[in-house]
């Protein structure tokens, strides 16, 4: 596929299990620990798409999206929680994400997701 994956997630656990389930697919994968390097990484790593945790201390997944936004506003994001806060992910989507996934997640489901989204931009762009 070739496509950028920025993973966003306080977790090293998660952040390792997308890096391998997403590099094998053969993404590039960019890695976050923070709200705020997701920032940082955004400008230089350019991805395609972004998944990023909602919550984690410092800057939650909602600041640091109003900061992307601000600086690439068609970057594709998929948000991923642990808590099923709907008025989070109703905010979440007034900013533009696409899509949303709860924790535990199947891997398989998350990878079906995000090859799907990646499709769609594409097709809105042929």
């Amino acid at each position: 596929m070739g496509a950028k994956l920025l993973v966003v997630d306080d977790q090293m656990g998660v952040r390792r299990l997308l890096f391998e389930a997403f590099n094998e697919e053969g993404y590039t994968v960019e890695l976050a620990a923070s709200g705020q390097e997701a920032v940082d990484k955004v400008n230089e790593a350019m991805p395609d798409i972004i998944l990023m945790d909602m919550k984690m201390p410092g800057m939650n997944g909602i600041e640091a999206l109003h900061e992307i936004k601000k600086t690439n506003d068609s970057v594709l994001v998929i948000m991923m929680t642990a808590y099923g806060e709907l008025e989070i992910v109703a905010e979440a989507m007034k900013l533009g994400i696409k899509e949303y996934v709860t924790k535990p997640f199947d891997i398989n489901e998350l990878r079906g997701l995000v090859r799907k989204t990646l499709n769609e931009n594409l097709e809105c762009w042929a």
